[in-house]
């Protein structure tokens, strides 16, 4: 048994250093072969192990061409080896054809140009790597637009879309991609530049006289339906079809050959939309109702149930189920007469008709980020796809939905479909159980019935996103022997040597092999925070990232934080997505290897900002802020920390020291003496560029103390309901101008303001300095002496003022999960308000002074993410402020932004949008008047060093408007 054992460690030895062997000769060749980078360093390979499907594949490295001779010095090289080649756009493919054990290509890097424009002719030329919504902003002008648009437009590549035939929202208008090419350029599997097009055009040796023996099973053996995505599109060769070449490499997913270049065609984008959006009982009546809303010629038919929209459809017309029935026109009033003349011809429960351009917005991000939400159940159960994209003709929608859901209770599975009803294609999520060995034999039968049951319903297996490694082995149950010995012929005749994307479509590995589960511990990880949302379990945690990275966008959209690294780098590692991955690698060990220490996994969350608006904006509430937290502590536990982490993590501890000691000025003094503070940075680990803030002479409770406090009436005792404001560590000791502006403030509204208890040494405090900064422990020691403290608040109904953002928001969220064996931390959790929800919950009797100015600055990313700011609106909009203050992260981030190495990143977060803004509105016409509103101190400090501009707290702002009328607090703050 010993000498097994033994024999089988041997071989895995052998393989193991054969493996390195092939990795570095592979390597050396690639370099000397190509121009842009070549990268088969831990980091860049965990990266690319996934796309958005359930599988998971590791390749040996990753190649960023930067034209069309270098993939084919590439290919060439690869082909040398025997190495397999996969293209991959933006990563989001659902089906598995994204990912390989070989060389993966990415576009993304370099070949992402549009090389040509004609309005005239109404073409585009990019290349595969070009993002959709580029290509759609360069057309925007010319009143054109590409005409299909997946939901994942604003990181979806050309090429991709190509690769997997996708279509998108506006196919019942414009049809699938395939639909919209013109000629490609692409590079054969043994080297071939060829130009594909009609007629013929382009086509490798031997596939026309392939064709020509097999035109009785091209004509009868391919469903006719919108939305058959699946297999080859080999009926496009057909001589009644124009022998489209072009067409017919559409959805090959990368296997035929690699795009190089295409050109597209572009339609008239509508001048005006209307959306009408119809409600019914359930999604089966949805879909009945679909067809006949068809012959209105409208652009969209998007239906979801209410399982998928937030809140269960507030702000929707009352119903179980929407269409979201997209209408153009001329104008306005065209669109709209079109949408209305829809709704009366729909038998809806309910309807409504949106023109405005925002609103519309607003309804489509509830369709758009399905693809995330449905990843779990309302219970929190996970949920993934596999199924996401089958397709019937669309008068067989309604049916085939019934035969679904029976299907899924006779597994006792739960999805919720929802998709494009106009074209019978549907997407869904469905709670597998990928984890174990019964639950993965589960999905298998299903997976067979479920095919079975779309054939027999006239349908496609795939609709939209390609069969990939998901649904290519059961393509036989669709097309039958005959056409599956065809596809495999027209492969071998484009890609003779299998290189290119091989287990896809043809010669397919089995729908359950791969799954990026089985590589992870089947035992919850030992971790600090509680997870509640994922039982505990931090691998689940991780597991929330899907791929469908919407944290890609180069642009966040209206009401959109996640996520600023990556805007500002480009790089897929400082990604919301990127730093998941990496993190679901180091839990699997084969990648990356050494666990919590790993030093790949800290260089990624090196840059994490943890402004948390993945939280909010990631479709499945993805917490990378959390998630460094925990990585953080793990990794310097036991170990000495960076200088930076004792600097700026202590802070709390470091400023109480000076307010003790009453040394403020002298600090300040010593600040301005340029040798000092750069040796101060250098020794704090603080980017040189940064100027260090100003002390307060007086801290916040020491003026209140010095005005009477707790022990003198002040303007009449127990006037108003008891709020206790919290004296967080930027308030006293760094702004507390703000804390005595929201006591003026506080007061006049009727408030009988007090601070929490305190002892010798210190107060309460969030603990959000060591969070940030992964000293986990400290941070609980912090929080538990805080509850301590507060206990006797707790037995009140008074509620807890927090005016720092990032404050309130720890004292929401992290305390609870870091604190999830404590109850008292939920009940002080629950008891935490903000400056304008203590006003709208407690004063709503209260009208504020009027300011009557323009209004610029930012909403807090925590507040964006954690806290809401609905009230802080309504309070501004009562005081006059008008305007609207900017999405996103001002770049400072708490410590981020003072690091050392992070100036660049910080600098650039904050020219994204912040910076502009409060340019346009201070300087030139706009300086007259305006006010630049900044909750946070990081984001005031950001304002004021890099625009020199003063900016305030809301509470600022209406307590000098209160001193300019002249009104008597008709509180008390004591």
């Amino acid at each position: 048994m010993k000498d097994l054992r033994e024999s089988r460690e041997t071989r895995a030895g052998s393989r193991a250093e054969l493996q390195a062997e092939l990795q570095a000769e592979l390597q050396a060749e690639l370099r000397a072969a190509v121009h842009g980078e070549v990268a088969f360093g831990t980091t860049a390979r965990a990266l690319t192990t996934m796309d958005a499907s359930n599988y998971r594949r590791v390749p040996l490295g990753v190649v960023s061409p930067m034209d069309a001779a270098d993939m084919a010095a590439a290919l060439s090289v690869c082909r040398e080896h025997g190495v397999p080649v996969v293209a991959r756009g933006g990563g989001t493919s659902i089906a598995g054809q994204a990912t390989g054990t070989g060389v993966v290509l990415d576009f993304t890097r370099h070949m992402n140009r549009i090389i040509a424009l004609d309005p005239e002719q109404r073409l585009a030329v990019v290349q595969p790597g070009l993002v959709l919504d580029r290509l759609q902003e360069a057309a925007a002008p010319h009143g054109l637009r590409f005409g299909p648009d997946p939901s994942t437009h604003s990181r979806c590549t050309l090429g991709g879309m190509i690769g997997n035939n996708s279509c998108g929202s506006h196919s019942v208008a414009w049809g699938t991609t395939a639909d919209n090419v013109e000629e490609l350029s692409v590079i054969s599997g043994r080297g071939e530049a060829l130009r594909l097009g009609r007629n013929w055009a382009g086509a490798p040796d031997g596939l026309r006289p392939l064709v020509g023996t097999a035109l009785s099973p091209l004509r009868t053996g391919f469903p006719d339906l919108p939305r058959r995505i699946s297999g080859y599109a080999l009926d496009a060769l057909l001589p009644e079809n124009g022998a489209d070449v072009a067409r017919s490499f559409c959805g090959s997913e990368g296997t035929l050959g690699l795009l190089s270049e295409a050109v597209v065609r572009l339609v008239e984008a509508p001048r005006a939309r209307a959306l009408a959006v119809l409600a019914y009982a359930d999604e089966s009546a949805a879909a009945e109702a679909a067809p006949g809303l068809l012959p209105y010629s409208p652009l969209t038919v998007e239906g979801m149930a209410a399982d998928l929209v937030p809140d269960g459809g507030a702000g929707l017309p009352r119903g179980g189920a929407w269409l979201f029935v997209e209408t153009g026109g001329d104008s306005e009033a065209e669109a709209r007469a079109r949408g209305e003349a829809i709704v009366r011809a729909a038998d809806a429960l309910d309807a409504l008709v949106v023109t405005d351009p925002a609103a519309q917005r607003t309804l489509w991000r509830i369709r758009e980020d399905a693809s995330g939400t449905a990843t779990r159940m309302p219970d929190g159960t996970e949920a993934w796809p596999g199924w996401e994209d089958c397709a019937v003709p669309p008068a067989r929608l309604g049916a085939y939905l019934k035969d679904f859901r029976l299907l899924l209770a006779e597994y006792g599975l739960r999805g919720t479909p929802y998709g494009h009803f106009g074209d019978g294609c549907i997407h869904v999520r469905i709670d597998f159980d990928l984890l174990t060995e019964p639950g993965v034999a589960r999905f298998r039968r299903f997976s067979e019935e479920l095919a079975d049951l779309v054939v027999s319903h006239g349908g496609s297996l795939s609709g939209e996103h390609g069969d990939g490694q998901a649904r290519a082995e059961l393509l036989p149950r669709m097309y039958g022997p005959e056409v599956i010995d065809l596809f495999e012929r027209v492969k071998g005749v484009w890609d003779p040597d299998d290189l290119l994307n091989p287990g896809m479509l043809v010669r397919p590995s089995p729908l359950d092999a791969n799954l990026r589960f089985a590589v992870l511990p089947r035992e919850p990880v030992d971790v600090a925070f509680g997870y509640p949302e994922d039982g505990g379990d931090f691998g689940a945690a991780v597991r929330r990232c899907v791929g469908v990275a919407k944290c890609r966008t180069t642009t966040p959209g209206p009401g959109g934080v996640m996520c600023p690294s990556f805007r500002a780098t480009g790089e897929e590692e400082h990604s919301t997505r990127g730093r998941a991955r990496l993190l679901h690698e180091m839990l699997a060990g084969e990648v990356v290897t050494d666990g919590w220490r790993s030093t790949e996994v800290r260089d990624a969350l090196d840059l994490c900002l943890s402004c948390k608006g993945c939280r909010s904006d990631c479709p499945v509430g993805v917490d990378m802020a959390t998630y460094k937290a925990e990585f953080l502590h793990h990794h310097y536990e036991g170990r000495r920390r960076p200088a930076a982490h004792y600097a700026m993590g202590w802070l709390p501890r470091w400023l109480r020291l000076v307010a003790r000691t009453r040394s403020a000025g002298l600090s300040n003094a010593l600040a301005r003496v340029r040798p000092l503070a750069a040796l101060a940075k250098r020794l704090g680990g603080i980017a040189p560029e940064r100027q260090i803030p100003h002390l307060a002479r007086e801290p916040f409770t020491r003026w209140w103390a010095r005005k009477g406090g707790a022990d003198a009436d002040r303007g009449g005792r127990g006037q108003g309901q008891v709020v206790i404001l919290w004296p967080d560590t930027f308030t006293e000791h760094l702004s507390p101008s703000v804390g005595r502006a929201a006591v003026r403030v506080l007061g006049a509204a009727g408030l009988t303001v007090e601070l929490p208890p305190t002892v010798r040494g210190g107060g309460v405090c969030c603990g959000l300095t060591y969070i940030s900064t992964g000293q986990l422990d400290r941070a609980r020691t912090v929080l538990r002496r805080t509850l301590d403290l507060m206990e006797p608040v707790l037995d009140t109904d008074a509620p807890v003022v927090v005016l720092e953002p990032s404050c309130a928001a720890a004292l929401r969220s992290d305390l609870r999960e870091l604190l999830h064996d404590d109850p008292r931390a939920a009940r002080l959790a629950a008891r935490v308000r903000t400056f304008a929800e203590t006003l709208e919950q407690y004063a709503s009797h209260w009208t504020p002074p009027r300011v009557d100015r323009p209004v610029t600055g930012q909403t807090h990313c925590h507040q964006h993410a954690v806290l809401g700011d609905a009230a802080d609106r309504r309070l501004r909009e009562a005081a006059g402020l008008h305007g609207e203050l900017v999405d996103g992260c001002c770049g400072l981030a708490g410590n981020f932004g003072f690091e050392a190495g992070h100036y660049e990143v910080s600098t650039a977060c904050a020219e994204e949008r912040l910076l502009p803004a409060v340019r346009a509105a201070t300087t030139g016409t706009g300086a007259v008047g305006a006010v630049v509103l900044a909750d946070g101190f990081s984001c005031r400090t950001q304002v004021e060093q890099l625009a020199g501009v003063r900016a305030r707290h809301l509470a600022e702002v209406l307590a000098e408007a209160l001193s300019t009328r002249g009104g008597a607090p008709s509180g008390t703050a004591r």
